[in-house]
């Protein structure tokens, strides 16, 4: 009698298994007919939650075949006629990406050892041959999602597909020739995406993509740094690595472009000298210096190091310097005025005893010298805000202690 029923439970489990199996029969015979598409997917799913048929390849394999059967209808009525309003653009990008998810998790399970230890894949190469023949259209995808703004996170998807493929061991010849260029350009994209949805480490993840791939642009470098220092002031967990993020960025973005983008370097320098490095930072900058001794750039730059060092009069004189070269920036002429108004302040606050010729050397070589790097900045932009406050701040000093 024991063995009788233990007879019986394996006839039902069989029967459990083939009724499942016969839910993606189903399902697969209703892939392709544009009325049935619901009920397909609903049968699909019910096999993906089963405990018999949820690790089986076949059954993913299918899911993939009813998205991309579906996309495949759309876009034969588009080509027929392109203002057809059955088609749907965006709901074609969710059938890409549906599809791609259930093709790759298939892909995964075809490839498990059987029980004698084997992988004898069923269906790795129609997938393969699926995924390849539909690469452009992740592209076009994500163009469609971007541009409807709301779908950021969609679009971030469909540039990565894009640009991850051409690396895969199941693209195709064709796929694997995309030139790097293009990659990086999905790579691009799929950051601006993320970045536009304010998913900013996605963001970063997307533009590492790109500059590990040699990218070519220079905005890839400096929106991959944008993300990193937005994360660290929204959250404290992620300072120290944004840190190092940062500084892996500005010494690949520094090589790559060298002074042509000087934000490479300018973080760079700033990543040392926050890390307590101000030697390291003085030794790579003087390099620089001495390597382009007419950039004011760099002397601005150094005169910052050397004002987080301590070394008052070095920083001035490479303000000063800066301030006086035909190519100074704003920002730096602004900065060079700050800091020889601070070091001049200082300087009257220990001014007892001190002779007049004493009092007009401090006039002239500081509060008198600021003075004109900000005439010199007022031409370049006189309504900012910071630099009118420094002026008050010099004019009030030069009234009050020398009249």
């Amino acid at each position: 009698m024991k063995k009788i029923l233990t007879f019986a439970l394996c006839v039902a489990a069989a029967g459990s298994m083939s009724a499942q199996k016969q839910v993606v029969d189903q399902a697969q015979k209703l892939a392709g007919k544009n009325d049935k598409i619901a009920e397909a997917r609903g049968l699909i799913q019910q096999a993906a939650s089963n405990p018999e048929t949820q690790n089986d390849a076949r059954t993913y394999f299918v899911a993939g075949k009813i998205e991309y059967d579906a996309f495949d209808n759309s876009f034969k009525k588009q080509m027929i006629n392109p203002n057809d309003p059955s088609v749907k653009p965006l709901e074609m990008g969710e059938q890409l990406i549906n599809g791609y998810n259930n093709f790759i998790k298939a892909l995964s399970l075809d490839s498990v050892p059987n029980a004698k230890g084997e992988i004898k894949p069923k269906f790795s190469k129609d997938i393969a041959s699926r995924l390849s023949g539909h690469f452009n259209d992740y592209f076009n995808a994500g163009g469609s999602f971007y541009n409807e703004k709301k779908f950021y996170p969609e679009a971030y998807e469909a540039f990565m597909i894009y640009g991850q493929m051409p690396s895969k061991p199941y693209a195709s010849k064709e796929v694997k020739a995309t030139p790097d260029s293009v990659v990086n350009t999905a790579f691009f994209n799929a950051g601006i995406s993320a970045y536009a949805g304010n998913n900013l480490e996605a963001g970063a993840n997307a533009f590492k993509h790109a500059r590990l791939n040699n990218s070519d642009n220079p905005q890839n470098y400096i929106y991959e740094l944008a993300c990193w220092q937005y994360l660290a002031g929204q959250d404290s967990t992620k300072v120290d690595r944004a840190k190092n993020e940062i500084l892996e960025i500005a010494q690949a973005g520094h090589k790559k472009f060298g002074l042509s983008q000087p934000i490479f370097v300018n973080n760079l320098i700033n990543s040392l000298v926050l890390d307590n490095k101000i030697d390291e930072a003085l030794a790579e900058v003087n390099t620089l210096v001495a390597a382009n001794p007419e950039n004011a750039s760099l002397y601005g730059l150094r005169g910052y190091v050397n004002d987080r060092k301590g070394d008052d009069e070095a920083s001035v004189e490479d303000y000063k310097k800066a301030a006086s070269l035909p190519d100074v920036d704003f920002e730096t002429l602004k900065n060079a005025a700050k800091k020889i108004f601070k070091v001049g302040t200082q300087k009257w606050n220990n001014i007892e005893g001190a002779t007049p010729e004493q009092r007009n050397e401090i006039k002239t070589k500081y509060f008198q010298y600021a003075k004109d790097i900000t005439d010199k900045a007022k031409t370049m932009n006189a309504e900012d805000s910071d630099l009118q406050y420094v002026i008050e701040n010099i004019d009030y000093a030069l009234e009050t202690f020398f009249n």
